[in-house]
């Protein structure tokens, strides 16, 4: 038998299998996905690789092909799917097949199994008492000791039998070698979720969430998989839609994965699974151990639980049945990966389902316009719930135009309104969540008098501040001086907004002095449990005032929040970057949303030096099918994503002329291909220009068709061959970019 192997490097050059001989004693321990050490190259350096294939007859003469060394010691099998995935992923999304296969891999390495031990009475009743009668006749008082225990107790824990019952080692070895009694050994999961309490499950669906659920099923019971996108307004119940679906798929003796954005979710969210799924719920995330991450990895292939909780790792659990992927904020830029390969979650979740003949469900209250677009086309089926459970309504949302504020004297980043409302919300002992709205604060300059951006006048994105005074645009490299004072109002309140969450506490403290206060950001979720804690904190009233950024308003359901405020609504709408208004509008939405889902109703203040822009005015209102068209008929005008694709290439290295040459190079080698329907914009200076003394350059190419943009990505790879074998120059490449480079 023979294998073919990845080498454990990522370089261009050795992106292909290598055929190796199987030994014989190694037969039944090498399969596809397991992880081998394997002479190569001409001085025979041991290297660690992945068996992709196994082949019956040789590709090569028998005397060139070397042999498999040995297992590698702890490697983790990838099933065979998982790598056809890989495989997927390498030609999508431009990286090497060692690192796609690297990010399929939920655990790289096995780590030691937690056993649990217990001591059991392996003779009969009165044959014990006989032998007890003995050890008390010569004395052996540990023996003793031990066997009128289990004279009580059949099953006794090992650590109670050496740590209470005091009784050493080598008694127990004594007396289990006289067959008296017996260890059974049992492997211990690391459980993440094991204090969690069942605590039952009663809710029925209403009738707009049966027919979501019925839409599906019909399908299913036709055999028909598919892909659907699930628009619900915030507080719709989604999460119960998705609940549904999983009882059916565990019927039908399937598993389920369900895919959520941030970590901060996990705690709530495998709350309500639990409650319903008991212990076949289990999660996977960045914060587990080493050791609960891999047991979590085992209880999924040994078929010990059904669903799989986590962020996007959680979509390669191997599953042996699954037949249900569901992507919960769907829209949400965390699903994009910034790690070659640059894959996004729900094209790979797509293609997975495909492999296992499994359905998709994205779900969100503010779809994606790229998944709203393949809806209106076809390629999605669309399944909306327009109202909330109960009927309940949604908030009152109020529009503050902070250049009114400071007009009227009011320098605070609290608005009167807001201020007022916080007054009244704190008399009634109501709950009230700040969200500050610091995405992509990249150094945009704005005027407080006016609101006026300055803007690239070739890309139609906010110009970056950069620290020499420079004004630029990170997608064409047009750049200009840096203003003292506004150049539509002659203000000079104009600049970057510096505030973060800690001053936001600090005036929130001295305003309302007697309001107890929470801070839920980066510096405060640093240690494992942070998430958890403070949500559970403010989910059990002990704070009146939970102030954070994102993390704080996807998802959350706190009952006694009545007002939300949302600060500085503009700053994630000019972020040099063409999905800024779409962001903008999905944050303000959701964030509005965590007002007044329960008994009591809502309000909701949105604080803007633009108050007529369409994604501050539509997420006022929760329209958005009105913000669908505003929106995509600007990435018509632009040949933006989703209407075209986009594809950035990234080259770096450590001689800034080397960068700029190559760029150029490239971009000089594209524009003589002159492809009809690819236009190209750059190449410029990255948004971050230099990163750890590598110097970044960018070229963003849009074509409609994605295929013809993949053969175009291999094409570069060929001709870039000669300056990345020559020079220090790294090229890579990212289809359809969340975030700025």
């Amino acid at each position: 038998m023979y294998a073919d192997i990845i080498i454990d490097i990522s370089h261009e050059k050795l992106d292909r299998p290598f055929q190796y001989r199987i030994p014989e004693a190694l037969e039944e321990t090498i399969y596809p996905g397991v992880s081998v050490k394997v002479p190569f190259g001409k001085g025979n350096r041991i290297l660690q690789g992945f068996v992709i294939e196994l082949k019956e007859q040789a590709e090569f003469a028998e005397d060139k092909i070397k042999e498999i060394n040995s297992v590698a010691e702890g490697s983790v099998a990838i099933e065979t799917q998982l790598i056809a995935l890989a495989a997927w992923m390498r030609r999508n999304y431009g990286a090497t097949m060692n690192q796609a296969l690297k990010t399929v891999i939920p655990v790289r390495k096995k780590t030691k199994a937690v056993e649990k031990r217990l001591v059991c009475l392996s003779m009969e009743e009165n044959e014990a008492k006989e032998y007890l009668a003995e050890c008390k006749r010569r004395h052996y008082t540990a023996r003793a000791r031990l066997l009128e225990e289990l004279l009580k107790y059949p099953q006794i824990s090992y650590e109670i039998v050496t740590q209470k019952l005091n009784v050493n080692t080598g008694v127990i070895h004594a007396l289990e070698e006289k067959n008296i009694i017996n260890i059974i050994r049992e492997v211990d999961y690391r459980n993440p979720i094991r204090n969690i309490k069942n605590q039952g499950y009663q809710i029925a669906l209403n009738p707009m969430q049966k027919n979501a659920v019925d839409a599906v099923l019909q399908n299913w019971k036709q055999g028909i998989q598919k892909t659907y996108l699930l628009h619900g307004v915030t507080g719709s119940g989604k999460t119960e839609v998705y609940m549904e679906l999983i009882a059916n798929v565990i019927a039908m003796k399937k598993q389920a994965i369900v895919l959520i954005p941030e970590i901060a979710l996990t705690y709530q969210t495998v709350m309500r699974f639990f409650g319903r799924f008991g212990k076949r719920v289990s999660i996977i995330n960045s914060r587990l151990s080493q050791g609960e991450r891999y047991d979590q990895f085992l209880r999924a292939k040994n078929g010990e639980i059904d669903i799989m909780i986590g962020p996007r790792s959680a979509l390669f659990t191997p599953f042996a049945n699954l037949g249900l992927i569901i992507i919960d904020e769907e829209h949400e830029g965390s699903y994009k990966s910034e790690t070659l390969p640059k894959y996004h979650a729900r094209e790979t979740a797509i293609e997975r389902a495909k492999m296992a003949g499994a359905s998709v469900v994205l779900g969100s209250a503010t779809p994606s316009i790229d998944s709203y677009y393949k809806a209106q086309k076809g390629a999605y089926q669309l399944i909306e719930m327009k109202q909330r459970v109960a009927e309940k309504p949604l908030p009152v949302c109020h529009i503050i135009d902070l250049r009114e504020e400071l007009k009227n004297g009011n320098y605070s980043i609290l608005s009167r309104k807001l201020q007022e409302l916080m007054e009244e919300r704190l008399s009634k002992k109501q709950q009230i969540m700040l969200f500050l709205n610091r995405r992509g604060i990249s150094g945009f300059v704005s005027c407080r008098a006016c609101g006026h951006v300055i803007k690239c006048p070739h890309c139609d994105v906010s110009l970056s501040l950069h620290r020499n005074g420079r004004m630029i645009c990170h997608y064409c490299g047009y750049e200009e001086t840096a203003s003292s004072v506004c150049p539509a109002c002659g203000s000079k309140y104009i600049g970057g907004f510096k505030a973060g969450t800690q001053k936001i506490e600090e005036i929130v403290k001295k305003r309302f002095p007697g309001a107890k206060t929470l801070r839920m950001d980066f510096d405060t979720t640093r240690k494992k449990e942070g998430y958890e804690e403070i949500l559970s904190a403010f989910a059990n009233q002990e704070a009146d005032i939970l102030i954070g950024t994102q993390m704080i308003v996807k998802g959350h359901d706190f009952k006694n929040v009545t007002l939300v405020g949302i600060l500085a609504a503009d700053m994630s709408m000019y972020t040099g970057d063409y999905r800024a208004s779409e962001r903008t509008f999905q944050l303000l939405t959701q964030a509005a949303g965590r007002a007044g889902r329960g008994e009591k109703k809502g309000e909701v203040v949105i604080q803007t030096y633009h108050p007529d822009h369409y994604s501050i005015t539509t997420a006022q209102k929760q329209d958005y099918e009105t913000f669908y068209q505003e929106e995509i008929a600007v990435r018509r005008l632009l040949s933006y994503p989703p209407v075209s694709h986009m594809l950035l290439v990234l080259i770096a290295s450590p001689e800034e002329e080397e960068a700029k040459d190559a760029a150029l190079a490239a971009a000089s080698w594209i524009e003589k291909k002159q492809t009809e329907g690819l236009k190209m914009i750059g190449p410029a200076s990255a948004a971050i220009g230099k990163v750890n003394d590598i110097y970044r350059r960018v070229i963003y190419l849009k074509e409609k068709d994605y295929d013809r943009l993949v053969a175009l990505k291999d094409e570069i790879e060929v001709f870039a061959k000669d300056l990345t074998d020559k020079k220090k120059i790294n090229i890579t490449f990212d289809f359809n970019p969340m975030n700025g480079m």
